[in-house]
């Protein structure tokens, strides 16, 4: 090869990225030119080396539950999902790292209200997300979007109770369901959020004197989670319990709870006047995203048909998204209720903003009425 200085080849290494560097030696340049000239060349030759696309996830929802759908939208969007889990304390984890995270996932209204008062959501204008979450399902200014549906329905002894018993949440306060009764903590999230829907609709004092009227029919003190109310209405401790829509399908699909499941039936409350109480699994995008863009893909993904399709028949939950179809097993829930057709029902459609502001109140009714204890 000719050298142009006049110089000595010293080497030539060729790259994977189709260009060639060769430097050489000798020749006319002096020194500092030729150094020079190293220095450009390297700069002008090394690529653009561009990094892969990420988001860091915050996730409150189970690893087992989320993985599929993140692996699914990897695949769908060449993004690296980075995620760390929590059970519980999102809140203060966003606030102590900010910047570190770029979205959240969480189950609950509560959460999600609680979050965005705090100022730790940014508004997101997609109309992707829009297009597939109801209104009713997301906040007012953007902060978060539901992804899930679960209903809060009632669960009851299938052998003990007759469904011309059930009615509405409110009706459980009545005489006729003294120490019948089973729930899990009244300070459960879910359980806030039902008796904030509650003061919602019918105001502080009205929604204390429902709680202390329900308390006074739990036939034991509240404990254990929602599979734990089935149970223990499988084993005869109480006849009628509250309880969440998706994990009854859960239930159902496992060898050693089956048995619970079948014995309680799933009623649908409410459903001659505002509806059944929903509550949500959801996602922002934090305040201090790094990564804000794939941030909202990640949420357009979840709320697409793909990941709708996936949560339904994978986790029982209802999709946000109309038209996407339930699990076989959620199609059957509420089959013996006037009114309810292939798991269809009539859903509480306030919006779920108004719902969460109200979980303060809801929280010092508890605290009056001493529910727990």
């Amino acid at each position: 090869m000719y050298d142009p200085y006049e110089g000595t080849l010293l080497f030539e290494r060729s790259f994977k990225i189709d260009f060639k560097i060769i430097i050489y030696t000798g020749g006319k340049l002096n020194l500092m030119n030729k150094l020079l000239t190293l220095t450009l060349g390297c700069l002008l030759l090394i690529p653009q080396l561009v990094p892969a696309a990420e988001v860091n996830i915050l996730s409150e929802r189970q690893e087992f539950l989320l993985r599929p759908f993140l692996k699914a939208f990897e695949e769908n969007t060449g993004i690296k999902a980075n995620v760390v889990y929590l059970k519980k304390g999102s809140l203060e984890r966003l606030k102590q790292q900010p910047g570190a995270v770029d979205a959240l996932l969480t189950v609950d209204i509560s959460n999600l209200t609680a979050i965005a008062e705090a100022g730790l959501f940014q508004p997101v204008n997609s109309s992707v997300i829009n297009k597939n979450v109801p209104s009713n399902y997301r906040d007012p200014k953007g902060l978060w979007s539901a992804l899930t549906a679960r209903g809060r329905v009632i669960y009851y002894s299938k052998d003990r109770v007759k469904l011309s018993e059930l009615s509405t949440y409110e009706a459980l306060a009545d005489a006729k369901f003294a120490k019948r009764i089973c729930t899990r903590s009244g300070y459960h999230k879910y359980n806030v959020a039902l008796i904030s829907s509650m003061i919602a609709e019918h105001g502080v004092a009205a929604a204390k004197n429902w709680l202390q009227g329900l308390k006074n029919n739990l036939a034991r003190k509240p404990q254990g989670n929602d599979r734990g109310q089935v149970k223990a209405i499988y084993q005869g401790q109480c006849d009628v319990a509250i309880g969440n829509t998706y994990y009854m399908g859960k239930m159902l699909e496992r060898d050693d709870q089956r048995e619970w499941a079948a014995s309680v039936g799933i009623f649908f409350p409410n459903q001659n006047d505002r509806g059944t109480h929903m509550n949500v699994s959801g996602g922002a995008v934090t305040r201090d995203a790094v990564n804000k863009n794939e941030a909202v893909r990640l949420l357009e993904f979840l709320s697409g048909d793909l990941a709708q399709y996936m949560y339904a028949q994978v986790n029982h939950e209802y999709p946000v998204k109309e038209g996407v179809p339930y699990s076989g097993i959620v199609s059957s829930f509420g089959s013996s209720q006037e009114g309810v057709k292939k798991g269809i029902f009539k859903q509480d459609k306030r919006n779920l903003s108004e719902i969460g502001s109200y979980r303060k109140k809801a929280i010092q009714i508890l605290d009056e009425v001493n529910y727990d204890k």
